[in-house]
């Protein structure tokens, strides 16, 4: 064992034989003396290096004085320490190479020279490597010559210099030149592939320019232009605008150039008959009568009042221009309808609706989930596949420049590092600008002004500003319990009953039986949860008539005999019986619920606010319920809350439920309500709902979805909603038969809100009898 000075090698590996160049001021060695070479890679060093003469010194172009070093032989590190130089020495047990041979050694060189002279000879040698290869004779030096070769990744090397057994080194080498050597043929092949086929495509074409020049000679090139003659044929008859036919002529006699053997022409007749499928010239015969139009909608929907008026609005406005002679703008005055609203209320529905009562084809178009711009615009001819967007394909299926398109799931487009489909959308929608859309992949401009464009969306909370800025925005808020009774008996239950086989007499229901199922087996604000229930009731049925039985006319008992156990129950009169729980409303992406707010209070001795919010609460709520809080403990003595309730205590809210996040300021005035309601010991009245933003004045601020959380209250069976003052005109969009169930208190203090919410004293109650 010997002591030697280590030489790290960054990211290369130095064999036995091979010379290095090193700055003497990394090398602290002489002429003659020892190093030990280890590579190096991200700070961690190999198992084996090599030990290398230091042969001499010598003079870089760059004036820096170098030491030559050349690998001797393989040497492993032991311990080490650094001496007064700073250099690290490390004991180094040295591995010559052993040089007797056996059968499988001999056989191993013979079959490594072969394949590496192979190699050699696929990559156009010019003999001195050949030359270097044969007078290497020992077993060991001859496998490090893999590690010469610079395809060879790093690990490769490190691996085949760790190997200190000869005839290992030899197999792991033959294998490394085996995969180079496989590498290298399949190159050679491809290379030979490429250039017989561009040599013969070179033949084929010379031989058919010479045909094409024999047939013109003898007068029998006419046929071969039947399909350009086709092509000008349909172009003429297209009724393409002037600008669309100067393109569409001018791709026709690209292809009478190229011929119809050039790798051209197919992309040039995938083009010419996208051209060609388009409607240019068709148009649907509007039927502009809102009367009409107006009993179509009735018919297919129930409810949805505000969206119906909207229609009917726009068809006579066009019905008065045209018969006044207003000159028509093609709609370049017109808006997009967006009508928003939670799942299964009707949005995507209602497109085909409004499509047939105009008189007009329907084409949907969902743009959940697409993340790439050429979704909308289509790719550019030169790439392999290309095709146009979907607007496009939207006409040509529609058969029509006038259809209805519907653009599904609006809210839901993404964007990545292939662009933003929402900002191609924002020249489609914009009036002003999509008379001249153009598509990436027809590079044509495309009247969609006459398109009447829908869209829906879940939440506008996700589409982007300026596309939103471009939308008329339409809610729907949900259904009342009577709007779903109506659903159900005019369109949901005859069609669940024609899935199941039934006939109209096998299975009847009354309202009272489908308000039974509303109310205790739905709590949604659309219908389809209603329509999955009534195909399970109609299965049932179908059942009990296939094995025999009778027609079943379902009342409220058979509801329950068939559809088993109440899903959902009316919570408010239990939950609020303590003091501390209050009765809230809220929105989500699913249209409006009801929510509860609990408070309980503790000792405590912990500084900090003594406040504790547990639901899953956002940013937002968690600020209006230390609002909730500092009001209280401001007004304390005006609530008749005693001091002591107040000291020493911390509080813990909670709004269940706890997986579901929750976020907004609406529910300011229910967490105070509940805070107050348990230090004074008076429980909340469990008729009573509230939603307001409260300040830490006491003030009650407006906020929004009042409709839907009105719905939701109504359908939980509470009767007594308080809302904000600000809020008094939303009011009016409650359906009357739910506002007449119903009692509006609109506060403008949460002093008012507690008058309203709060059960009286016991002293008070005593007094009053």
């Amino acid at each position: 064992m010997t002591e030697l000075l280590l030489v790290p090698v960054d990211d290369n590996v130095i064999f036995p034989g091979m010379s290095l160049v090193v700055p003497a001021a990394e090398v602290g060695a002489e002429k003659g003396e020892q190093v030990l070479l280890v590579p190096r890679h991200e700070g961690h060093f190999a198992a084996v290096g090599t030990v290398a003469d230091v042969t001499g010194r010598t003079r870089l172009p760059n004036g820096v004085t170098a030491v030559q070093l050349t690998g001797v032989h393989r040497g492993k590190a032991g311990t080490g320490s650094a001496d007064d130089a700073g250099n690290l020495r490390v004991d180094v047990t040295p591995f010559p190479d052993a040089t007797e041979r056996d059968g499988r050694i001999r056989e191993l060189e013979t079959t490594y020279r072969a394949v590496v002279e192979e190699v050699l000879e696929l990559r156009g040698d010019d003999g001195r490597a050949a030359g270097m290869l044969r007078g290497i004779d020992e077993p060991g030096a001859l496998a490090d010559t893999a590690g010469w070769a610079p395809e060879v990744l790093y690990a490769e090397k490190v691996s085949l210099l760790e190997t200190l057994d000869v005839r290992e080194r030899l197999e792991l080498a033959l294998r490394l030149q085996r995969e180079r050597l496989a590498e290298l043929q399949v190159r050679k092949s491809l290379r030979e592939d490429v250039e017989t086929g561009a040599a013969k495509a070179q033949r084929e074409y010379v031989l058919r320019r010479q045909l094409e020049s024999i047939r013109k000679e003898l007068g029998e090139g006419q046929d071969d232009a039947a399909g350009g003659t086709d092509y000008r044929a349909k172009i003429a008859e297209s009724g393409m605008p002037d600008h669309v036919r100067e393109q569409a002529e001018r791709e026709l006699a690209r292809l009478e150039r190229s011929g119809e053997q050039s790798g051209e022409s197919s992309m040039i007749r995938t083009y010419l008959d996208w051209l060609l499928a388009l409607p240019w010239s068709k148009l649907s015969e509007e039927q502009l009568d809102p009367v009409g139009a107006r009993t179509v909608l009735d018919a297919d929907h129930t409810g949805l009042e505000d969206v119906k008026d909207r229609i009917v609005e726009y068809l006579a406005v066009r019905k008065l221009r045209r018969d006044r002679g207003v000159e028509d703008d093609g709609g370049k005055a017109g808006t997009i309808l967006t009508l928003v609203g939670p799942p299964g209320t009707g949005k995507t529905s209602i497109g085909a609706s409004v499509a047939r009562a105009m008189g007009r084809e329907f084409v949907r178009m969902s743009l959940g989930g697409i993340r790439d711009e050429a979704e909308i615009r289509g790719h550019r001819r030169t790439y392999v596949g290309a095709l146009p967007g979907r607007l496009v394909r939207a006409l040509r299926d529609a058969g029509t420049m006038n259809p209805v398109i519907l653009l599904d799931e609006v809210d839901k487009v993404g964007s990545d590092w292939r662009g933003d489909p929402s900002a191609a959308l924002l020249e489609v929608l914009d009036p002003a600008q999509n008379h001249a859309f153009r598509d990436h992949y027809l590079d044509v401009e495309i009247d969609l002004s006459q398109v009447v464009f829908l869209a829906t969306a879940n939440v506008l909370e996700t589409v982007p500003a300026p596309l939103l800025d471009r939308m008329e925005v339409i809610s729907f808020d949900g259904y009342t319990v009577e709007e779903k009774v109506a659903i159900a008996r005019d369109h949901l239950l005859p069609r669940q009953r024609s899935a199941a086989g039934l006939h109209d007499a096998d299975l009847v229901a009354d309202d009272a039986a489908l308000r039974l199922v509303v109310s205790e087996y739905t709590r949604e604000s659309g219908v389809r949860q209603l329509d999955r229930e009534l195909g399970k009731l109609a299965r049932k049925v179908a059942t009990g008539v296939a094995g025999g039985g009778d027609a079943v006319v379902v009342d409220t008992e058979t509801v329950r005999g068939l559809l088993g156990k109440q899903r959902y129950v009316t919570e408010a009169v239990e939950r609020t019986a303590v003091p501390g729980v209050a009765t809230g409303m809220a929105v989500t992406g699913a249209g409006g619920d009801v929510l509860f707010v609990e408070a309980a209070a503790m000792p405590s001795d912990t500084a900090g606010d003594g406040l504790v919010l547990t639901g899953q609460l956002g940013d937002v709520m968690k600020e209006s319920a230390r609002i909730a809080l500092s009001w209280v403990r401001s007004h304390a003595a005006d609530l008749g809350i005693a001091p002591e309730s107040l000291t020493g205590r911390s509080f813990h809210v909670h709004v269940p439920a706890g997986a579901i996040p929750k976020d907004g300021p609406s529910a300011g005035v229910t967490i105070a309500t509940a805070l107050v309601s348990l230090l004074t010991g008076r429980p909340v009245r469990h008729t009573v709902a509230m939603t307001g933003e409260l300040t830490l004045q006491g003030r009650v601020l407006p906020i929004g979805g009042v409709k839907q959380k009105v719905l939701a209250a109504h359908a939980s069976g509470l009767t007594d909603i308080v809302v904000p003052e600000r809020n008094r005109a939303d009011l009016d969009d409650v359906p009357a038969d739910v506002a007449a169930a119903l009692r509006f208190h609109p506060s403008m203090t949460i002093t008012e809100v507690l008058d309203v919410a709060l059960e009286p004293e016991p002293a008070t109650l005593e007094a009053a009898a």
